[in-house]
């Protein structure tokens, strides 16, 4: 099924956050006309390559974001390459760009130039900071944008360091995700009223908005919830991560009382059964007596053992064990 058919988008985006936007688009259908520099092109191509690795050997990550994608090469410096993109631009229906805020318009490809050739266009812009106010200047990656819209803090154990994500929140859950909604929002804006459409995308923002649970702990207490001692960050035994015997983990997601009534039944512990939820010192006890309990058995053993029942409680994956999941194979 390819809803986005005959959908066609101009990426002029690099690294990682509008190249995963297109490359959910065009998982949906969308054709993708990726534009890169002259020269080394979207800096992806090379993230992670050390300097000793053959100059023509592409980074994994390039490809995962945008293979199958329509590359072209265009210089905008050069006036005939400037013409050949707002050519493209008059039969597409969106396009999506992460520079600065302030340089596409320096590069004569901004969202009045398109208007005026392509009445219908959507032109979304990524940025940390959003193309306006006192930040929409300022540099910044994944990390700042998670430190300034509180997510940040919110993430690592008790008492310790902020923790740092492999998976880059701001980039995807505060950019690539929104800018996709935003983008298909605003063709469907296009196509009912025949108005162009301007999408600014701040991944801080977005973050910001995202920041849900934390939000609702400010909201009951007047104070902001601390690291890892919240409901979803280890304040409670029904939702955790317990060491197994052989230093591997198991998540227990058994938030509602009947999945965490099943974990005690798979455990034996009918003296826990109400205690999921405890905090304080009867909390400390509770998930120190689990800590104690998934000591007992390697990870493997006791996902063979939770397999059967249905209470929210599986093995904590490698990526390279995600990757050969049963859930992950291709039908």
């Amino acid at each position: 099924m390819n809803p986005l058919a005959g959908i066609s988008i101009l990426d002029l985006t690099r690294l990682l956050p509008g190249p995963a936007c297109t490359m959910h688009l065009q998982r949906l259908g969308a054709h993708i006309l990726k534009i890169e520099p002259p020269g080394e092109g979207d800096y992806a191509r090379r993230l992670g390559l050390s300097a000793d690795i053959p100059a023509a050997q592409i980074s994994p990550f390039f490809t995962l974001l945008n293979e199958g994608k329509q590359i072209e090469i265009l210089d905008f410096k050069k006036t005939s390459d400037v013409q050949k993109f707002l050519d493209y631009a008059k039969s597409a229906d969106a396009i999506i760009e992460s520079f600065r805020p302030g340089v596409v318009e320096k590069l004569g490809i901004g969202f009045e130039t398109v208007r005026a050739i392509n009445p219908k266009i959507v032109y979304a812009s990524i940025s940390g900071y959003g193309q306006v106010g006192a930040w929409s200047q300022k540099a910044g990656h994944d990390i700042n944008y998670l430190a300034l819209s509180g997510v940040l803090d919110q993430m690592g154990t008790r008492g310790g360091a902020p923790a740092l994500s492999n998976v880059q929140i701001a980039d995807l859950l505060g950019g690539a995700m929104p800018a996709a909604m935003e983008v298909l929002a605003g063709i469907i804006a296009a196509q009912r009223t025949g108005q162009p459409q301007r999408c600014d995308i701040s991944m801080t923002h977005y973050s910001f908005a995202a920041n849900i649970v934390a939000k609702h702990g400010l909201a009951l207490t007047g104070e902001s919830p601390e690291r890892g001692n919240d409901w979803l960050t280890g304040a409670h035994a029904c939702y955790n991560v317990y060491r197994t015997a052989d230093g591997r983990y198991m998540a227990v997601g058994a938030l509602e009382q009947k999945f965490w009534e099943g974990v005690c039944v798979v455990l034996n512990t009918p003296q826990l059964v109400h205690l999921g939820h405890a905090v304080g010192s009867v909390g400390l006890r509770t998930k120190k007596e689990m800590q104690d309990i998934f000591a007992t058995k390697t990870r493997d053993e006791w996902a063979a053992i939770f397999a059967a029942h249905d209470c929210c409680v599986t093995p904590v994956l490698t990526i390279a064990e995600a990757k050969v999941h049963p859930l992950f194979r291709t039908p």
